[in-house]
């Protein structure tokens, strides 16, 4: 009973720290120290100002001395900083490779489904029925051709027309064109086109030949020598 009554109970055990958060860690606490390298570089420029316009004695020397401690403390802090990103970057490839096993994991794990899978599914398939049923496919296509190509047949139509009927068929159409040409019964645009109708439409000059186109070749050349 009085056990009981003086039991201190235990306390619960935290989490395990993750990779991301060590790295998050050490991250921040290099950031921080990078804060305070700036800080010193502050000082040793404003140490080093003074070191100029300072003539050489013992103030010199004094500041001498106070920009060397900052200078010693820039290098451990430097130091430290180069510690804590060494760190986050061996934790960054931890991290890296974790990742990359997980998902090797999880890709063999599709893999392995899908393989048994696909081994339930050719179980239910079989070659020489698809084979089968390609060649009935094709023994269907061939018939319903031959169905369409009997039911396409002509009736009392020639499949033979000579020559000479081609002609004369030729000719009758010339014929029944031009008596709907001279009854006037055809739009202009399909009328035949006459190249002497086309120069009196733009009024153009007729070429001049033999004797007259000589004369008129001479004119001009008189009219340029004037």
């Amino acid at each position: 009973m009085m056990n009981n009554i003086f039991r201190f109970k235990k306390k619960n055990k935290e989490p395990p720290t993750t990779i991301q958060d060590a790295s998050d860690r050490l991250s921040k606490r290099g950031e921080s120290v990078e804060e305070k390298i700036k800080k010193l570089d502050v000082e040793l420029a404003r140490y080093g100002e003074q070191i100029r316009k300072t003539r050489p004695g013992h103030s010199q020397d004094s500041l001498k001395n106070r920009a060397m401690r900052i200078l010693k403390q820039k290098r451990m802090y430097e130091k430290q900083c180069n510690i804590f990103y060494n760190q986050t970057y061996n934790l960054e490839q931890v991290s890296f490779a974790t990742d990359g096993l997980k998902d090797a994991q999880q890709t063999m794990s599709s893999l392995k489904s899908a393989n048994k899978e696909l081994k339930g599914i050719m179980k239910t398939v079989n070659i020489s029925d698809i084979d089968g049923m390609q060649d009935q496919l094709m023994d269907f296509v061939e018939e319903s051709t031959e169905i369409q190509e009997s039911l396409g047949r002509t009736y009392n139509v020639p499949d033979y027309i000579d020559e000479d009927e081609l002609l004369s068929e030729i000719g009758g159409l010339e014929e029944d064109m031009k008596k709907e040409i001279q009854s006037n019964n055809v739009p202009s645009y399909l009328l035949p086109v006459n190249d002497l109708d086309i120069e009196d439409e733009l009024h153009l000059p007729t070429v001049p030949t033999g004797r007259q186109a000589i004369q008129v070749d001479a004119d001009d050349e008189i009219g340029l020598r004037g």
